[in-house]
């Protein structure tokens, strides 16, 4: 039995938001119900003077499921981060009071992941941010690859549930489709000249993830960092069990951010003569000066592809300074979890292990 539901949006999300309601729309169980479903732009936010804001729902939601589309990153409206975060924050209050039945908080990248450790003496952002979502009256949180698993342990799940969603198996799904396409090019390609590499030893798990969904070699960057300083790496070592000459490397990481350790590893790994390095992640936050390092590898040649997904917006500008960035979209996953949600079934599909044979081999629906 499906749960009556709408999909409404902050400012930072709307266009994002509806291409989710396009896609959920052409699946046949809700086809009849675009009408109330699409409710993207129900939330009206007036600033006052001073710079405070409220938001307002403009039509009944009473009794229903709300999915409400938030980001707090870059966006098409030019929010700044502390404003799309307070209008996150009021959007659910506005909801809460609205009477939905339920509040399900739907952000693809979660601004302040990176703020997850704890110290005696530090605040944790990540912390505060599902804290306050939970005592306004969210029920349930939705992300794309959170920084670390550990992030999940922060939502008591008796009052709030979490499903932090495996971001990058849209890329391996995307790789899959582009790049490879046969089993006969799995097994003569990939297996034996393809490498996937971590950013860091803390990141060897999401590159362990493609190199056993694709079978080929794990390589480990090991970096040393000056914890005085912010983003700053002084040396990286190389783990491989298999030489890197003449391989053709896949950098996995969850975001980039100002590509300080995806510079300093490119640059490292190309004295070891690859026969050509690529860049995933699912996050492509890209803060100054993220963009002129990417382009100067690139225009040195030691980058060739980046692909990332859309959780975080990037304009058109983007591609006019890397004309080798692909963004790989999201929005139909998005349209499959909700799809899952309200008919009550299991999440289990989307979030287990991507295997490269397995999907190869599926019969593709034309």
């Amino acid at each position: 039995m499906q749960n009556s539901f709408a999909i409404v949006a902050t400012r930072t999300m709307q266009e994002y938001a509806e291409k989710v309601v396009q896609k959920l729309i052409h699946f046949p169980s809700f086809t009849e119900q675009a009408g109330h479903i699409n409710r993207v732009d129900t939330l009206k936010v007036s600033v006052f003077a001073d710079g405070e804001l409220e938001v307002s729902v403009d039509s009944s939601l009473r009794g229903q499921d709300v999915y409400l589309f938030a980001n707090a990153a870059r966006n098409m409206a030019g929010i700044p981060v502390e404003e799309a975060k307070i209008e996150l924050y009021h959007a659910v209050d506005a909801l809460k009071r609205s009477q939905a039945e339920r509040i399900i908080v739907f952000e693809p990248y979660v601004s302040c992941s990176r703020s997850d450790r704890t110290t005696r003496r530090n605040s944790v952002g990540l912390w505060i941010h599902f804290k306050i979502l939970a005592a306004l009256g969210t029920q349930h949180i939705i992300t794309y690859q959170l920084h670390s698993d550990k992030s999940k342990s922060m939502v008591d799940p008796t009052i709030c549930a979490i499903d932090d969603v495996p971001g990058l198996t849209l890329l391996k799904q995307h790789l899959c489709d582009t790049y490879i396409q046969t089993i006969d090019q799995l097994y003569s390609v990939v297996k034996p000249q393809w490498a996937f590499c971590s950013v860091d030893a803390g990141g060897e798990k999401l590159a362990r993830s493609f190199a056993n969904a694709f079978g080929a070699p794990l390589v480990v960057a090991h970096k040393q960092r000056d914890y005085s300083k912010v983003n700053t790496v002084e040396s990286i070592n190389i783990l491989s069990a298999e030489p890197i000459k003449g391989k053709t490397l896949w950098i996995v990481d969850d975001m980039v951010d100002t590509a300080g350790s995806v510079y300093s590893l490119i640059k490292t790994l190309a004295n070891l003569e690859p026969a050509e390095i690529n860049l995933l992640a699912v996050h492509a936050v890209f803060s100054p000066p993220a963009l002129d390092r990417l382009t100067e590898l690139s225009t040195m040649g030691l980058l060739k592809h980046i692909m990332v997904t859309d959780t975080v917006f990037c304009p058109e500008c983007f591609m006019d300074d890397l004309p080798n960035l692909e963004i790989v979209p999201s929005t139909e996953l998005s349209a499959q979890i909700i799809a899952t949600i309200a008919e009550d079934k299991s999440l289990g599909n989307l979030l287990k292990p991507f295997n490269a044979e397995e999907y190869l081999r599926r019969p593709k629906l034309l």
